[in-house]
């Protein structure tokens, strides 16, 4: 039977081929928690193990912590879970990467904690990013996670996949990020829910890691219940970098024959830079529809594009020029390893004397955190990923997305500005 490598990685993890629509039981690789969600998930553990002889978790080294969306702790009760967490932490005997590492969906795949054919989970929806590295990651609720913690399971319906077939050289100052947001833009919230969203093609072949994580992060965007790109020696050299003696299994990738709920081609030879819109990240136009408009804050960052390659792009374009006045540019890369990348390169102090601010690792504003929140009717354009009304402060401002270099472009000028044109 022909599968899809979704189809591959469920039926390795339930020792027995399945199929897309089955109802599974499945074996997990790697759980993942952090600072918000990972209180509620221990409580939903403790509660499962209540009573019972061993109350440990079924695997400590295939669990990680970490903290990013509060660091340092910003309120008494974000002090009190990371308080909490620590003590659990230490009492399980599992990694904890607590306040130093930063974004968890950075974390995770640089520290090799991400493998191609492992079926990962993590109390957040945009897990879904570690499936640039050919595996299948997905966000799961609190609740479940403390059912994985207790079992080491958990069950699934195994999903259809929509294939995106992406053709095409990327045109100057065009990205992945751009690539992303035109195939939300084209499927709309729910086109791919509760679908393995499979991005494949020319295209994405020729995407670097850092890339193919922008996409995979928001398949979730489009109601994708994972993103994945077929592990390939892009990948493989990727990994030998962080797992010593990695070497890649050619398994991983879908069959020619395999069946697909659908199949989209596109080809983006000519496509312009995006920006979705207020207040959905579908509501999508080329930058030549929206520029002009007039911003108050950039910010530049996050698990969809806070990686060094990002920040670079951000640093050549402005080229020792100043933020416009009245901005108020945000850089905070995604990870410590990141952020000593940017600092070794120069860029730190390019920013400052140019007048933004640079931060240390962590989700800062993506989720209206404890800085850099917009206020009433004030405007953002962001890297991140998403754009709902009081996602990034309050409900009455302005959250527009784009990527780095429309972002680095717009920073310069203080309003939305095509990168092209610079």
């Amino acid at each position: 039977m022909a599968q899809t490598i979704s189809e591959k990685i469920f039926s390795k993890a339930c020792d027995k081929k399945v199929k897309a629509g089955d109802f599974v039981l499945a074996n997990i690789d790697c759980a993942m928690t952090h600072d918000i969600t990972g209180p509620l998930a221990v409580e939903a553990f403790r509660e499962i193990v209540k009573g019972k002889n061993n109350q440990k978790v079924w695997d400590p080294s295939k669990i990680v912590i970490l903290f990013d969306h509060q660091v340092p702790a910003d309120s008494l009760n974000a002090a009190a879970n990371h308080i909490f967490l620590r003590g659990f932490a230490k009492e399980q005997g599992i990694l904890n990467y607590d306040v130093f590492e930063g974004v968890c969906h950075q974390v995770m795949p640089e520290k090799g904690h991400v493998r191609p054919g492992d079926l990962i989970v993590g109390s957040d929806s945009h897990t879904c990013a570690y499936g640039a590295l050919g595996a299948f990651s997905t966000g799961i609720g609190s609740t479940d996670m403390g059912f994985v913690f207790a079992t080491g399971k958990l069950w699934f319906r195994v999903p259809q996949t929509l294939r995106f077939e992406i053709e095409g050289k990327l045109p100057k100052f065009v990205h992945s990020k751009d690539v992303i947001l035109h195939l939300i833009g084209d499927v709309g919230v729910e086109g791919a829910r509760y679908m393995a969203a499979d991005f494949c093609g020319s295209t994405v072949r020729n995407m670097d890691i850092p890339q193919r994580m922008t996409m995979s992060n928001m398949a979730i965007e489009m109601g994708g219940k994972a993103g994945i790109v077929e592990a390939d020696k892009t990948t493989e050299k990727y990994l030998r970098e962080r797992i010593p003696g990695f070497k890649l299994d050619p398994k991983w990738k879908s069959d020619e024959d395999a069946t697909f709920a659908e199949i989209r081609q596109y080809d983006v030879s000519d496509l312009s830079p995006q920006v979705a819109c207020p207040h959905n990240v579908d509501n999508v136009k080329s930058v030549e529809e929206v520029e002009g408009i007039k911003i108050d804050q950039v910010f530049v960052g996050s698990c969809t594009n806070g990686r060094f390659e990002d920040i670079e792009i951000v640093a050549k374009m402005m080229k020792g020029e100043k933020v416009a006045k009245g901005v108020r540019l945000l850089i905070i890369p995604a990870s410590h390893t990141e952020y000593m990348k940017v600092l070794r390169a120069g860029y730190v102090e390019q920013f400052m004397e140019a007048g933004a601010i640079v931060e240390s690792p962590c989700c800062g504003p993506c989720m209206g955190g404890s800085f850099g929140l917009l206020g009433k009717g004030e405007v953002g354009l962001s890297t991140s990923n998403r754009n709902f009304k009081g996602r990034q402060g309050s409900p009455d401002a302005f959250v527009y997305l784009s990527s780095p270099a429309t972002a680095a472009a717009s920073a310069l000028y203080g309003e939305i500005k095509d990168p092209r044109k610079i």
